[in-house]
């Protein structure tokens, strides 16, 4: 009797596996592969690059004591609402505002906890207390400097924003949350107060 044959079977070659996405490190946290947050990544790593040493610089201008810190957080802020801003301009604009908003509150929260001993002994470049920042601040500006810090803080920010950072009425209105009425009067105020403070110390 002749054995039956069974047909012979091929079996096709297992599908080669789909590489997954490459993990991309992260400034803030740890690598990501979601492609909606490399992009954020990448976003947030071209603003840093760009725009980092002017934001300390506006930082150490509004007087903040911490400007380091200050601008850490802010970018930090920027981060987390990467997804709700509409462009890069509109990123940079948000990270300008945020950091004069942390100045601002964290001035102001430092001016109320200080005794006014500690006030009176802090040495008067206290604002500039790290290389970077006095490395930021000229010699032939620190009386100026030092006047612009006397100012109200509305006042300050509106002189820094227009003639340290060059912005338009407009952009400064939206880094400061108020109109542009009012962005004419804090400079007209500040720069004759300025101008007197100066006039003084001559």
């Amino acid at each position: 009797m002749r054995r039956r044959q069974h047909p012979r079977t091929t079996l096709s070659p297992a599908p080669a596996p789909v590489p997954a996405p490459a993990a991309v490190p992260g400034p803030l946290g740890p690598a990501v592969t979601d492609p909606d947050d490399v992009e954020r990544e990448a976003g947030v790593a071209r603003l840093f690059e760009l725009h980092y040493s002017s934001m300390l610089r506006l930082a150490v201008l509004l007087g903040a004591d911490d400007p380091e810190n200050v601008v850490a957080e802010a970018y930090y802020q920027i981060y987390r609402k990467w997804r709700r801003l509409k462009d890069v301009a509109a990123a940079e604009a948000s990270l300008r505002s945020t950091v004069c908003d942390l100045t601002r509150t964290r001035t102001g929260h430092l001016q109320v906890a200080r005794r006014p001993e500690e006030r009176a002994a802090a040495p008067p470049d206290e604002t500039v207390a790290s290389a970077e920042n006095t490395a930021l601040l000229r010699d032939d500006q620190r009386v100026l400097i030092d006047a612009l810090q006397h100012l109200p803080a509305r006042q300050r920010e509106a002189l820094v924003l227009r003639h340290w950072l060059g912005l338009k009425e407009s952009e400064i209105a939206d880094a400061m949350g108020i109109s542009r009425g009012s962005v004419k009067t804090h400079t007209s105020r500040g720069i004759s107060a300025l101008t007197q403070a100066m006039e003084a110390r001559r």
